[in-house]
This record gives C-alpha cells, structure tokens and sequence, in this order.
C-alpha cells in the first residue's frame, strides 16, 4: 500500500472563497493523509480579504493562498489530482474534461462572495458559509473514508 497522499483539488469559479477555505481547512485538519488544493473555471486572480478574516477566526492562516486557474493541473504541465470537489454549480458546468481516473464529487455552498447588506451581515454570510464547509469535510473525512 502507498503511502502518497491523494491530492484534492476544490473547484469553484473565481477561486477566491469557497474553495479557498475549503483548501485551508482540508490542509489543516486533514493534510497528513491529504494534499489540499484549490482552483477556479474563472479565477479572480486574489482570495477575498473576508474569506481570509473568517478562516483567521477559526484558527487557519489562508492569506497566502492564491486563486489558480483549474489548467495548472492538466497535464501535460500540471499533475491531475486525485479527488475535484465541485463547490459550485458553475464551475462544475465549465469544468475540462478530466480522465475517467480523477473522482469528481459535487458539494455545492452559497457564493458568500454575493452577500449583501452592510459589513456585518456580509461577514455573518462568510462565517456561516465557512462553517457549512467545515461542518461537510469533517462529515467526509473523520474516521472512516466515506463519500
């Protein structure tokens, strides 16, 4: 049996905050058994300063990920993951098309990207949207490997 880690990539559109911390949660809860990775079908080029404030209230320092676009893995430059975890409908519609190989699971979470109202309900979205995220990895990938 290997000992490599199964790489997951999670895969929304601009790449800026819900594969964002769904990276750094997998990373920091998960990333002795995982490599934690992230890219978008349409990348903003940053990652969204509130998604980054929210994951530093629950403990996890994301600020120097980087948005990437979802062809820095295809070959024959970049190295296919294991495991894309759409978390958008949008992205998943606009995904390439990877070999039969790559596992591709759908956990779809609102955009807290969209949030309206003033700052404080906007960080409400963001916090609630991070936590739905975690609460899903945790779900997935505690004890037994399940999906």
């Amino acid at each position: 049996m290997s000992n490599k880690k199964r790489r997951i990539l999670f895969l929304c559109t601009g790449n800026s905050c819900r594969s964002q911390m769904a990276e750094g949660f997998l990373r920091e809860r998960f990333g002795e058994r995982f490599e934690a990775l992230s890219a978008g079908a349409d990348p903003a080029g940053y990652v969204h300063p509130k998604a980054i404030e929210v994951m530093h209230d629950a403990g996890i320092d994301i600020s120097e990920q980087k948005s990437k676009h979802i062809n820095e893995f295809l070959p024959p430059d970049g190295t296919l993951p294991d495991i894309i975890i759409s978390v958008c409908s949008n992205a998943d519609e606009n995904c390439p098309i990877f070999p039969a190989d790559v596992e591709r699971w759908k956990w779809l979470f609102d955009d807290p990207h969209h949030a309206t109202g003033d700052d404080a309900q906007k960080m409400s979205e963001f916090r609630r949207v991070r936590d739905e995220i975690r609460d899903r990895l945790n779900q997935e990938f505690t004890g037994e490997w399940r999906h």
